[in-house]
């Protein structure tokens, strides 16, 4: 590669990385909130399918681009963008405790028990999603890589469903499972919750998956990368 192609090539792995952190902390800020959406009229454990906290949203978007940065620039490089959104979540816990520690004035529009609301059980949902996000990230990763290497290279499908779908199995157990633990969701919607928010998460990893196959092409095409090749930075 061509000193062009491999700053254009940084520069990309940049912007994945800054939407990828975008997607993991706001998904922690906006987690309380929960809506339905009912394309079938069907209850899981007395929970309405699906019955979902709207920081799910934006969650799925983080492994679809850790999928496309394990394909393109290889295991390390993905590895580096979860441990920068680690430290991201700890940087926006620490900007919130500092934010709702500070008393509001009297003529400002939020004040500290409204602010509270919203985000004071923001500690222990980044706490959780951290726990959560770091190992089904890397199991992520390495099922992966594992797939990868089975196929030499082939069959982007099968390795962008099957790690998905078993890291956020991982994920949504881990995440509802503590968050009942912490009282913030009571345990009789344990179930429905977590069936409803796996099976949403299996929904998008299936609809994501031409997106990272026109993202593989476009990449291929652009750095004329062969079968199984990835992009090295250094």
């Amino acid at each position: 590669m061509t000193l062009k192609d491999k700053l254009a090539a940084q520069r990309i792995y940049i912007l994945l990385g800054a939407l990828f952190i975008t997607s993991l902390v706001v998904s922690n800020l906006i987690f309380q909130k929960f809506f339905y959406w009912y394309p079938v009229d069907i209850e899981i454990f007395g929970s309405k399918l699906f019955e979902i906290s709207v920081g799910i949203l934006p969650y799925p978007i983080t492994f679809l681009i850790t999928d496309l940065i394990s394909e393109i620039y290889g295991k390390k490089r993905a590895n580096d963008v979860v441990v920068t959104g680690i430290f991201a979540s700890l940087f926006s816990l620490l900007i919130i405790l500092v934010a709702d520690s500070v008393p509001a004035t009297s003529w400002s529009y939020v004040k500290d028990d409204m602010f509270n609301t919203v985000f004071g059980n923001s500690i222990i949902a980044v706490f959780a999603s951290m726990l959560t996000y770091l190992f089904a990230q890397f199991v992520d990763i390495q099922i992966y890589h594992f797939w990868k290497r089975l196929t030499k290279g082939k069959h982007l499908w099968l390795r962008n469903n099957f790690s998905t779908w078993f890291s956020q199995f991982v994920d949504t157990l881990t995440i509802v499972t503590l968050l009942c633990s912490f009282g913030i969701i009571d345990w009789s919607n344990f179930k429905g919750l977590l069936i409803s928010g796996f099976l949403f998460k299996v929904f998008v990893a299936a609809c994501d998956t031409p997106f990272l196959y026109l993202g593989v092409y476009l990449f291929k095409k652009r750095f004329k990368l062969k079968v199984n090749e990835e992009i090295d930075l250094l």
